[in-house]
């Protein structure tokens, strides 16, 4: 067997046998040293993790978990929510468009999904019960729209996907303010309809009153994606800079509001470390991996595959989307970024595919993974607050991946939607 065969398989046998994403990397990696790259010692394992980690660019994403850590332990999740409460919670569904919008704002936060479906799930997943929606429903909505957190900048995906391909971090974050606010308009066209058929209750107009006082109380949320884009637009700071400044943001805030108090900062620290640890384990062996396919030559082998079956541009546009959706089915988002960007970024050059584009339509498709079996991590943190079983929460799941499906056709096959606003606001 070839360096390819022996890392795909051992890398699958692992995953399927319930190993984590991880150590079934690193495993996969040094067995193909041991059986087929012999002329390897094993101390490049340690040293390809060491360099993956020891990233300026990634050091953002510490700081983005920290800051969105501070703003939650800040009360500004109830905050927020309270505030798309007073905007849309009177209409039918109320509460499930509640929990899309809260998103999309809580996006601008975080850049994380599974801190958004935590988050947001806690609170909103128990109330829609109590307000008579069912369970299954309340999970497809939290696990949906918590998609949108790596797509609206910051953007922990988007960190990733430029340290291993060399874009600029700015303009995937522009990219992804579109095709986010169309995910979110989408989803809340898709909740109005089943909320209407399953006749869920109309809540209650509370007046402007009670939004301009709810929206006085998210100001110091609103502002902080602004002060993280204005900052990184103007050239002030740089991306991972821009993650310092949210972190002392988000402390300012706490404190100010009396949320956060030093007693609370060690417990802060550590959730953020323990979420932190567990993203740069998953680089640095997914580096290991990616280093590996690339020593075998797997961008050159999938190349010609992908010319052997087509060489019209937009099909190989669409073929790559469509395998980075099912690779997500088995890999982790960020596992799987490091693991294809390095292979697929020479072949969307040789093709003549806009890379920019491709990036941010690569990346929803590969955090639409993480609403599948079996790895379906946003899906297991939903259906594990509503106690419900997996499979149940995915088959609610469907139409909303059947929604976002129809729109990636769109913004594949209308570029501008994706690259209009960087162009604009960065002259690219």
């Amino acid at each position: 067997m070839n360096i390819i065969s022996v890392i795909l398989v051992s890398f699958f046998a692992l995953v399927l046998l319930g190993f984590p994403i991880a150590f079934s990397m690193g495993i996969a990696g040094a067995l193909t040293m041991f059986t087929v790259a012999q002329n390897i010692p094993f101390m490049v394992i340690p040293q390809r993790v060491f360099t993956a980690m020891d990233s300026f660019a990634l050091m953002a994403i510490p700081f983005f978990i920290l800051a969105g850590e501070l703003m939650n332990q800040g009360g500004i999740t109830k905050k927020i929510i309270g505030f798309s409460d007073s905007i849309i919670g009177h209409i039918r569904g109320g509460l499930a468009h509640v929990n899309v919008l809260a998103s999309m704002l809580f996006a601008g936060l975080s850049g994380s999904a599974a801190a958004d479906a935590s988050s947001i799930g806690a609170m909103l997943i128990p109330a829609m019960r109590d307000d008579g929606y069912d369970d299954d429903f309340s999970v497809a909505v939290t696990a949906a729209s918590a998609c949108i957190g790596p797509i609206i900048p910051p953007s922990i995906c988007a960190v990733v996907y430029s340290s291993m391909s060399g874009l600029s971090v700015a303009a995937l974050f522009i990219g992804g303010v579109i095709p986010g606010i169309l995910i979110g308009l989408s989803q809340m066209v898709l909740v109005a309809i089943i909320s209407k058929r399953r006749n869920y209750k109309v809540g209650t107009w509370r007046g402007f009153g009670y939004m301009w006082k709810s929206f006085a109380a998210a100001i110091p949320a609103l502002l902080m994606p602004l002060i993280i884009l204005g900052g990184i637009l103007t050239g002030i700071f740089s991306a991972t800079e821009a993650g310092v400044v949210a972190c002392v943001y988000g402390a300012i805030v706490g404190f100010a509001t009396r949320k956060i108090h030093l007693k609370d900062i060690p417990a802060i620290l550590n959730n953020a470390a323990a979420v932190t640890g567990t993203t740069m384990i998953i680089i640095g062996f997914a580096q290991v991996l990616s280093w590996m396919l690339t020593r075998g030559g797997f961008a050159t082998a999938l190349t010609s595959a992908l010319l052997s079956i087509t060489k019209n541009p937009q099909a190989i546009f669409v073929l790559l989307l469509v395998g980075m959706f099912i690779l997500g089915f088995f890999i982790d988002t960020t596992a799987l970024l490091i693991l294809a960007v390095p292979v697929v970024a020479p072949i969307i050059l040789a093709v003549g595919i806009e890379p920019y584009h491709f990036a941010n339509l690569a990346i929803i498709m590969a955090i639409m993974g993480a609403c599948t079996p079996p790895v379906g991590v946003l899906l297991f943190i939903c259906c594990g607050i509503a106690k419900i079983p997996v499979m149940k929460g995915a088959k609610a799941l469907t139409p909303f991946l059947c929604v976002m499906f129809i729109l990636i056709i769109v913004l594949a096959f209308i570029p501008g939607l994706v690259t209009w606003l960087p162009g604009i606001l960065l002259g690219d």
